[in-house]
C-alpha cells in the first residue's frame, strides 16, 4: 500500500499554505505565476504527445471508446448521483469538489505503471491516456459549465474560455513546435518533470491560500473529511467493477481489460488540479481537496490489484478442432 511521495509534498504545500497564506500582492504575483506555470505546463504536454503515436492508437478505437465513456460519462452519472448525499454526508461545497473530481482526465503515468505490472496491453493504456487528457483539455471545462454552473464556488461558463487561453492555445502551441522541440524534452525529461511538480505546487499553494484567507476551512470537519474518503471508496469500487466485467462483457481480452481498468477508472491530479485553479480561481481550495484525496486512495487501491494481475498463470493458446484459437491459463486441465 504505497504513499506517494508526491502526495507528503502536496500536503506540506497546503500545510505551508496554512501557516503563511500570500496575501495582497504576494497573493496577485503567485496568482500570476501559476498562471504562468499552468500555460508552462501543458505547452510541454503539446510537445510531449507524439502525434504519429495518437494516430497509429485510433486502429484499437474500441477501448478507447470504452475508457472515454468510462471517464467523461460514467464517472459523471456517479457524480450526479451523490446529489442525494447533501447536505447530510457531504457539504455543498464539498460535493461541488467532488463532481469536479469525476469531470476529470484519466492519468498517462500511472496507468501505463500499474498496466506493466499487471502485464496488460502497455501500447493501449499509453494511448488510452493520451486521448483522454486531450479530450479532457476540452470536454471537462464543457461538462464543468453544464454540470456545476456556481455550485463550485464562483465557476462560470465564462471560465470556458479561459481554459482556451491558458490550456488549449499553449497545447496546440506545443504540437506545432513538437517537431524541434521534442528531441530536447526527451533528452531533458528529468529536469523537465520537477519543472511539471512544481508548477503543480505552485498551483496548490496558490489556492489554498486563497482558502485561509477567506476563512474556508471552517467549512470542512474531520467527520466530513472522513465521510468524503468513505464515498471516494465506494466510487472507486464502483469504477474498477465497471471496467473489469464490463470490458469482459464487451468481449476484450485479458491485456485490454487491464488497459481499460487502470486507465478507465482514475482521474488525473497533474491535470485536474490546473484545470481547477482556472476554473475556479480564489475558489479552488475546497474543489480540489477531494480529487487530491482521490489521487492518493486509487494508486494505493491499483497498486494491490496490479500485484495481484500479475500473478495470473499466463494464458497458453491451444488449437480447437475447427481450427481456432482456445486460451487456457497455465495448470488448467483439457478437460475442464
Amino acid at each position: 500500500m504505497p504513499l506517494d511521495p508526491y502526495i507528503l509534498t502536496l500536503l506540506a504545500t497546503v500545510g505551508l499554505a496554512a501557516l503563511l497564506p500570500a496575501r495582497g500582492v504576494y497573493a496577485e504575483v503567485a496568482s500570476g505565476a501559476s498562471t504562468g506555470a499552468v500555460a508552462l505546463l501543458f505547452f510541454l504536454y503539446g510537445v510531449r504527445l507524439s502525434t504519429r503515436e495518437a494516430l497509429d492508437g485510433l486502429r484499437h478505437w474500441r477501448l478507447h471508446v470504452t475508457v472515454l465513456a468510462c471517464t467523461f460519462v460514467a464517472f459523471p452519472l456517479l457524480g450526479l448521483a451523490a446529489r442525494g448525499l447533501v447536505p447530510y454526508v457531504l457539504t455543498p461545497a464539498l460535493y461541488g469538489g467532488f463532481l469536479f473530481l469525476t469531470l476529470v482526465p484519466s492519468t498517462i503515468q500511472s496507468s501505463i505503471a500499474f498496466t506493466s505490472l499487471a502485464r496488460g496491453n502497455v501500447p493501449a493504456a499509453i494511448c488510452a491516456g493520451s486521448f483522454s487528457s486531450l479530450a479532457g483539455i476540452v470536454l471537462t471545462p464543457l461538462l464543468a459549465a453544464a454540470l456545476l454552473g456556481n455550485r463550485g464556488g464562483g465557476f462560470s461558463a465564462d471560465a470556458v474560455g479561459k481554459i482556451v487561453v491558458q490550456l488549449l492555445v499553449p497545447f496546440v502551441a506545443g504540437q506545432l513546435l513538437r517537431r524541434w522541440l521534442a528531441p530536447f524534452v526527451t533528452r531533458h525529461k528529468q529536469v523537465l518533470g520537477f519543472v511539471d511538480r512544481g508548477s503543480i505546487l505552485l498551483v496548490v499553494y496558490t489556492a489554498f491560500s486563497a482558502g485561509m484567507v477567506q476563512g474556508i476551512w471552517h467549512q470542512v470537519t474531520p467527520l466530513r473529511l472522513l465521510a468524503l474518503v468513505g464515498v471516494e471508496a465506494v466510487l472507486l469500487a464502483v469504477m474498477l467493477s465497471l471496467t473489469w466485467y464490463g470490458a469482459k462483457r464487451l468481449g476484450f481480452g485479458r491485456g485490454d481489460r487491464i488497459a481499460i481498468q487502470f486507465a478507465g477508472s482514475k482521474k488525473s491530479l497533474a491535470a485536474g488540479l490546473p484545470m481547477a485553479s482556472v476554473l475556479f480561481g480564489a475558489h479552488a481550495s475546497l474543489a480540489v481537496l477531494p480529487l487530491m484525496l482521490f489521487h492518493q486512495l486509487q494508486l494505493m487501491v491499483c497498486a494491490v490489484i496490479a500485484k495481484r494481475r500479475s500473478r495470473d498463470p499466463e494464458p497458453v493458446v491451444l488449437p480447437s478442432p475447427r481450427g481456432h484459437a482456445t486460451a487456457l491459463p497455465v495448470g488448467a486441465r483439457k478437460g475442464g
